[in-house]
């Protein structure tokens, strides 16, 4: 979608005039406000790839509980007042 702001130059208009007149132009379009509202904009994942990442979260854990039963890896300290 193009929206195109165009001004032509008035006799006897100054340089300045013209580029506010523009910039008041480019402002009513809404070109300025759409892109900074979208700029931080992040898609959200799909259910597929959410099931993955919370299946090797799963995996991760379990093979971490593993080796620590096995003695193979320590058990990190408990941070924070309500972490587990």
């Amino acid at each position: 979608m193009a929206n195109n702001a165009e001004v032509t130059k008035n006799e006897g208009e100054s340089a300045i005039n013209l580029i506010r007149r523009f910039s008041k132009r480019v402002q009513g379009t809404g070109l300025i406000q759409g892109t900074r509202k979208g700029r931080y904009y992040t898609r959200s994942k799909s259910k597929a790839v959410q099931r993955k990442g919370a299946l090797k979260r799963i995996a991760r854990r379990d093979e971490v509980a593993e080796l620590i039963k096995l003695g193979k890896m320590l058990e990190k300290p408990v941070r924070g007042k309500f972490r587990r």
